[in-house]
């Protein structure tokens, strides 16, 4: 299981290997509920096959039937630009909710190269900038950006790519192995904490660190940030406590541990008495960890993780963009 980046680009020097010609979808700027945000890539190779998703689907038929027609990567490397649902005849024609809209760009061209050395990167899970030039194609990677992980002005657009979030998994178990492989398709950068010997053995999740340090010691050395997820699975105190009283100190945007109500009520206590921890930080503690869907099977307990973590980082970026609105207008 792999995230849009490395999926997408796969697919991409996959079909360019195999001898066929493919567009490049980049979604650059969205009005209204969208299902893809800005940076979301697709592919439609030059017979119409399509690749990922910049709309749901809706949009894809009308480019891939506009590729297809011919003629289109004759027409030079210059990226071309596209808006959809402008009028209310075009949302009722690609399917867009009433007062959705968005910007698309279309890559005839791409750098296959570059591509590749951009793949290599997301795999190793080290985030890179793609900077690409509207009037001829160029695009070039850097390890800078702008802030944020989208941007564009007259002149193009630059994505960052990789996993911009990270995940601490305190646990080998079986929960610990759905929430990491369900992590990685959400473009987190995902770690698992496990000293015990017999847990660890056999582990074998592509694009996952396995850790055998002790969880206090790893959250402290994990350098985390508010783009840090710390999530203990292991059900046995004497393992999540130890990252949980770090974890807790420290700004990450998420820290959850399994376990019940009654549980988390007496992992509380044992924080503040035996660790010293404070009712503000006990209070950012998700305890018990994941939205309440009724969940019962570590699979289905993953699942509830893994959403209440999508729910608190759209949020943080959510925030982010409303303040950096505010800067601007002041």
């Amino acid at each position: 299981m792999h995230g849009n980046d490395e999926e997408v680009l796969s697919q991409a020097l996959a079909w360019v290997g195999s001898g066929r010609r493919a567009a490049l979808l980049t979604v650059l700027s969205t009005f209204g509920g969208s299902p893809r945000p800005p940076g979301a890539m697709a592919l439609i190779r030059d017979d119409g096959a399509v690749f990922g998703s910049v709309s749901g689907g809706c949009v894809e038929d009308d480019l891939r039937r506009e590729i297809a027609a011919g003629g289109f990567f004759e027409q030079g490397p210059a990226v071309r630009l596209r808006s959809f649902g402008v009028s209310v005849e075009e949302r009722q024609r690609y399917r867009l909710p009433c007062g959705n809209s968005l910007r698309v760009a279309v890559e005839a061209a791409p750098d296959a190269r570059q591509l590749r050395l951009l793949l290599e990167a997301v795999r190793s899970q080290h985030c890179l900038w793609r900077h690409v030039r509207y009037r001829d194609g160029v695009g070039i990677l850097a390890e800078d950006g702008p802030p944020g992980a989208f941007a564009e002005d007259e002149e193009g657009f630059s994505v960052l790519h990789g996993p911009r979030y990270r995940l601490l998994i305190i646990g080998a178990s079986e929960l610990g192995r759905y929430l990491a492989q369900i992590a990685v398709t959400l473009d987190y950068a995902v770690t698992v904490c496990e000293p015990r010997r017999e847990y660890g053995q056999g582990w074998d999740i592509p694009g996952v660190s396995l850790s055998a340090e002790m969880p206090d010691d790893l959250v402290l050395a994990f350098g985390c940030d508010g783009r840090t997820a710390v999530v203990a699975v292991t059900h046995d105190p004497k393992l999540d406590d130890l990252a949980l009283m770090e974890a807790l100190r420290l700004p990450c945007h998420y820290v959850g541990a399994l376990g019940s109500a009654t549980t988390t009520l007496k992992r509380k206590a044992r924080l503040a008495e035996h660790f010293g921890l404070g009712e503000a930080e006990l209070a950012r503690l998700h305890g018990p960890v994941g939205l309440a869907i009724g969940s019962r099977t570590p699979a289905e307990i993953a699942v509830s993780i893994a959403a209440d973590l999508v729910a608190c980082r759209s949020e943080q970026i959510r925030g982010a963009a409303a303040d950096a609105q505010r800067v601007c207008r002041a």
